[in-house]
């Protein structure tokens, strides 16, 4: 006990001096806020019993320790935080208590449930002074006197920081929540709480990435910024660097750079250099900021390289941003590139700060200049590499100076023996052909192809070839052709890029081998109008050796060579389908000896001609059964790629109904070699494809292997479905009455897989489209159906014997027909309604692929081509007109589905265009020609394409708008006299492949307010005053976009604001994403007119009393 006292009695004499950040010195094996020592008893805690908290790094607070004799955690764990105001009052007056005294001074509650972050005298981030200092270390020998070993469960032995004791990333806290959680992080006393925290926040900004919380969050990180470590300084960097997109929203941008320019004037140049850094990083905000502007200037001339460094960074960010700035640098970076007294490796850097100066045509011209001459001074190949890709960007900003650059290039590639600038002018090459290839001249594809043929490296024959065959699929291959040649010379070089690409195409190079191919196939599928047979011919035969060679290796590298031979087949086969059945027979030859990862690519490239030449098909059907029952056992996950890729190909293949035979090898492969999730992807294609018996047995057996409700309930919706298509295959041409069973029963289950459906989806997949989907379909049938019973109804009801009377008397033709003529226009109509919701079904679905759209364009077609039948038969024969649907069947078909629907299509308009000529209306011809067409329509196997199933694409909208109620259900009051300024924000958020079908370029915004109840005076109002209806378009920029409207609200009472958002594409198709917003509003009389009121009744009650008073007197 006494000699716990006397080392009590030391840690309180033991006063040493602090550092910056308010600590005292330490010795080695210290943790902070401890005096050295060991053991129980002692003052010193060692790291394990710390969790790993006291090394490290300078915090901003510092933690109490706890007393000699403190057994119970409660008495140890009201000394974590620093103290309180009256545990310092109580600190001057009173001497350190005596071991197993009741200590003094205990913290509020609240402040243990903080963890120490919660006590008004902490320092904190973005405090005005530096708080650390003004407790010095006086008040630290006075408390340390009571210092002894914390318990593992106030030090962090629990091995739980403060976000995990606040269960953040595990539960769902609101924007509020989660930002005071970072902030308790910040102003921990521990600098891993701290850069904790600091990390934190970009999931935050991805998460709420609203203005106001951004603004309020860098204004924190700036504090962070300003009163910390450099440790914290670079994190504080990483996260402004990781959330660029979200800087235009901060708000107070004066506020943010006053605290983080502030830094700059420190002695520090390592704080000085990450605040350069940190201005370069806000370059976007802040392009037209003088004093960075001559603070970067300043930095460049600095001694310290780390300063100088961060100074190009941010003369580099700032360049590109600012006009300005980039013309009062260039002669400064100009000085420093030529001067003498500069090293060459800092002039590597300073050299690409020139990409930047486009803004104008003298700047770009007078970099261009400078570079220039650094090209010829500066000779050593690091210095060349550099200036000419600086060049190269340098052009491709500009654009006016492409042409030249592409000689220059060609003139290195040409002229310099090293191979590393060789390499470079080959890569900026590249770059500029990619970029604006409609720039290269035939000259200058010419000197890129004698390059190629002399060269003699392999590795820069393949880059060269590269930007050849970038070159080949595009405008320029067309201009290197198109020239008519003048002399024999000319005609002879004229197939030098022939000669090279024939020459390539058996190299033993993988790679150069398939740019060869690639240049000839470009060249046969660009210049068709050319005879050009033997070059078709090499093409074929390249592709067949590659695929020979590329099928047997499983490497990587071959793979990626295998690819790109396929998607050359394909390619090949569509533009010159003559060429198709040589190269189908080639594949499936080799498809029985390849690899399984060769044969699933392979596999693909078939579907894919299939799918475009499907008279091909049929011959492939015995060779894929044949190694469909070959397949091996094993239950690798290639070998079950393998098996859907080959059932892909042959539900492609079988154009009808798959034999039974078929089905029988499928499923015993499926039993023995597959899993539940192969047999549900072999399921979905079956959908996809039109073979629903196949697909209902699949889903059937899969039923009972899922884990979840939502899963059972998804297939149990599938199967349904699948019954329900297979009930229509059952269709017969005349047999009427069977149809109307057939459909009945596929209803019956299209209800049951409805109700399926439903319970399937949850509140984060509400599977909204596949809803739709099903209602139309469910809601077409029955149209069909009402339509079939409408035509028999011309047997079962004819018109009767005074029809003909009827119609002359009342001047209407159609009465003659009796009833069918009504429940016609009825069915007509309903069908033009179908045909408006299938269209408002495609445009809310942004996302899905272009094959799932043209299925719902197929529909609304369908049901535009009864409607339209119907009046053309029936209800208007002399007006209908034939040419605007006649002409849509000659658009490229790109599935096997669309193909019969389109081929249904021309069939009916022809049979309905040649009846409307004969024959009046309505004979049993007219209504025999509508049940046909709607059963040829049914006998069609609906396809569930792609987006039914699967989501590539996510792309959603948040709006907030602001004023906006603390309860939604209350009204925003707002005076009759003034108009409500409404501010709608939002977020355009993706998934993983944003922009993969269609991008977002610009946001329609429509506000409208409808009139609820009313308050006042029903006093009358111009109907213009009544609503509000504003439309705005707004371009999104880092996905944020915001805009204002002003609102009337003239008439007394509720009234209720709608704002919907839908998005305009690239194209300028406008899709109907929504989300909707509603607000209520609630207008109330000004002061001014309800006194005047007041005073105008009181006056007339006052007139009236006196009027009374007189008639009394008077009585």
């Amino acid at each position: 006990m006494l000699e716990g006292k006397r080392r009590g009695l030391t840690c309180k004499r033991d006063g040493r001096p602090r550092d910056h950040a308010g600590h005292g010195e330490r010795g080695a094996g210290e943790t902070r806020g401890h005096s050295p020592g060991s053991g129980g008893s002692g003052c010193g805690v060692p790291a394990v019993l710390t969790g790993g908290h006291g090394g490290g790094g300078g915090g901003a607070a510092e933690q109490r320790p706890a007393q000699h004799g403190q057994d119970a955690p409660e008495r140890a764990a009201s000394r974590q935080a620093a103290p309180t105001p009256a545990t310092k009052r109580r600190a001057k007056t009173a001497s350190a208590p005596l071991i197993g005294q009741r200590p003094r001074g205990r913290e509020r509650p609240s402040e243990r449930r903080l963890g120490g972050a919660g006590w008004e005298g902490a320092p904190r981030a973005g405090h005005t002074h530096p708080a650390p200092i003004h407790y010095g270390a006086r008040w630290r020998d006075r408390e340390a006197g009571r210092a002894c070993a914390v318990p593992a469960a106030m030090a962090g032995g629990g091995g739980k920081s403060f976000l995990a004791e606040a269960g953040y990333g595990e539960q769902e806290l609101d924007a509020n929540s989660a930002l005071m959680e970072l902030d308790k992080g910040l102003r921990s006393g521990k600098l891993g709480e701290q850069c904790e925290a600091v990390v934190r926040f970009p999931r935050l900004f991805q998460k709420y990435p609203f203005p106001i919380l951004i603004n309020s969050a860098f204004l924190k990180l700036a504090d962070v910024f300003r009163v910390g470590n450099n440790f914290l300084r670079l994190c504080v960097l990483k996260v402004t660097q990781q959330s660029e997109k979200h800087l235009e929203k901060i708000l107070n941008v004066d506020e943010f750079v006053k605290r983080v320019f502030s830094v700059i004037h420190s002695n520090d140049p390592v704080a000085r250099a990450i605040t350069l850094r940190m201005l370069g990083s806000m370059a976007s905000i802040i392009p037209e900021r003088k004093n960075a502007h001559h603070s970067i200037r300043q930095s460049l001339d600095s001694h310290d390289n780390v300063e100088v460094e961060a100074a190009i960074f941010a003369a580099a960010n700032f360049s590109a941003q600012s006009k300005d700035f980039a013309a009062g640098i260039c002669n400064k970076i100009s000085e420093m590139i030529q001067g003498l007294a500069t090293p060459v490796d800092l002039k590597l850097k300073l050299i690409p700060i020139l990409q930047h100066m486009h803004h104008d045509a003298s700047l770009a011209s007078s970099s261009r200049q400078l570079l220039q001459q650094l090209v010829t001074s500066y000779p050593s190949t690091k210095m060349v590499i550099v200036t000419l890709h600086t060049f190269t960007l340098l052009a491709a900003s500009s654009l006016v100076d492409i042409p030249k650059q592409v000689q220059l290039l060609l003139q290195y590639l040409k002229n310099d023996p090293r191979k590393a600038v060789k390499r470079l002018a080959i890569q900026d090459l590249k770059l500029l052909a990619n970029k604006t290839p409609h720039t290269w001249t035939r000259e200058n594809i010419q000197a890129l192809c004698e390059s190629a043929l002399h060269t003699p490296y392999d590795s820069l024959k393949l880059g060269m070839l590269s930007v050849l065959s970038t070159l080949s699929g595009t405008i320029a291959i067309k201009q290197y052709f198109s020239s008519a040649p003048g002399t024999a010379a000319t005609t002879a070089r004229s197939f030098d890029l022939v000669k090279l690409a024939q020459e390539c195409c058996y190299h033993n190079n993988r790679g150069i081998a398939a740019h060869g191919v690639r240049i000839l196939t470009n060249i046969s599928a660009s210049c068709q109008e050319k005879d050009l047979l033997p070059l078709e011919q090499d093409a074929v035969f390249g592709l067949e050796s590659l695929l020979v060679l590329c099928s047997q290796d499983g490497s990587p590298g071959a793979q990626a060579t295998l690819k790109i031979t396929l998607t050359c087949m394909v390619k090949l086969v569509k533009s010159r389908p003559h060429l198709s059945q040589s190269v189908v027979e080639s594949l499936l030859t080799q498809l029985h000896s390849a690899q399984d990862a060769a044969r699933i690519l392979m596999c693909h490239c078939l579907a894919a001609i299939a799918m475009q030449l499907p008279i091909l098909a049929d011959g492939m059907l015995g060779d894929l059964m044949d190694l469909y029952k070959v397949i091996g056992r094993s239950a690798t996950d290639k070998k079950q790629e393998l098996l859907v890729s080959l059932a892909t190909v042959i539900f492609v293949s079988s154009q009808k109904a798959l034999s039974s035979e078929i089905k029988t090898v499928i499923k015993q492969q499926l039993e023995n070699a597959s899993n539940g999730w192969t047999a549900y992807r072999i399921a979905r294609q079956a959908s996809r494809m039109g073979n629903h018996d196949m697909a209902r047995e699949l889903y059937q057996s899969l039923l009972t292997q899922v884990a979840s409700e939502h899963f059972y309930f998804w297939l149990n919706s599938l199967k349904e479905f699948s019954h329900a298509e297979q009930c229509l295959t059952g269709l017969q041409e005349d047999n009427y009455s069977s149809a109307l069973s057939c459909i009945a029963e596929a209803l019956k289950s299209y209800h049951k897989g409805i109700a399926s459906l439903t319970a399937a989806s949850t509140p984060l997949n509400p599977l909204s489209f596949q809803c739709g989907f099903v209602k139309l379909r469910i809601d077409l049938l029955q149209a069909f159906s009402q339509l079939i019973c409408t035509c028999n109804s011309l047997k079962t009801s004819p018109p009767p014997a005074i029809a003909t009377t009827i119609a002359m008397t009342s001047g209407n033709d159609l009465q003659r027909c009796g009833r069918i003529s009504n429940q016609m226009k009825l069915s007509m109509e309903e069908f033009r309604n179908l045909a408006a919701r299938y269209g408002d079904l495609y445009q809310s679905s942004f996302d899905a692929d272009s094959a799932t759209l043209r299925n719902v364009e197929l529909q609304q077609q369908s049901c535009l081509l009864i409607s339209h039948a119907i009046e053309a038969l029936i209800l208007d024969p002399e007006s209908a007109n034939f040419q605007e649907y006649t002409s849509n069947g000659t658009a490229h078909v790109e599935s096997e589905y669309e193909r019969r629907m389109m081929s249904v299509f021309n069939r009916v308009l022809e049979e309905v265009e040649s009846l409307n000529r004969k024959y009046a209306p309505v004979s049993y011809l007219h209504t025999a020609c509508l049940c046909s067409a709607v059963i040829a329509l049914l006998k069609v196997p609906l396809s569930f394409q792609r987006y039914f199933f699967q989501k590539l694409q996510s792309t959603s909208i948040k709006l907030a708008l602001s004023p906006s109620p603390r309860n939604p259900a209350e009204p925003i009051a707002v005076q009759n006299n003034q108009q409500l300024a409404l501010k709608v924000e939002g977020v355009v958020q993706h998934g993983s492949k944003p922009g993969l079908f269609r991008k977002i370029q610009s946001v329609c915004l429509n506000v409208s307010s409808v009139l609820q109840s009313k308050s006042g005076q029903d006093y009358k109002i111009p109907i213009d005053n009544m609503s509000n209806e504003m439309e705005q378009r707004v371009e999104p920029h880092n996905d944020y976009f915001s805009t204002q409207f002003l609102l009337n609200f003239v008439i007394l009472g509720t009234h209720n604001i709608t704002v919907e958002s839908s998005v305009i594409d690239s194209n300028g198709i406008v899709w109907k994403t929504g989300p909707k917003t509603t607000i209520f509003v609630k207008s109330l009389e000004d002061p001014y007119s309800q006194q005047v009121r007041l005073q105008q009744q009181q006056g007339q009650s006052s007139s009236q009393q006196q009027q009374q008073r007189t008639a009394y007197s008077r009585f």
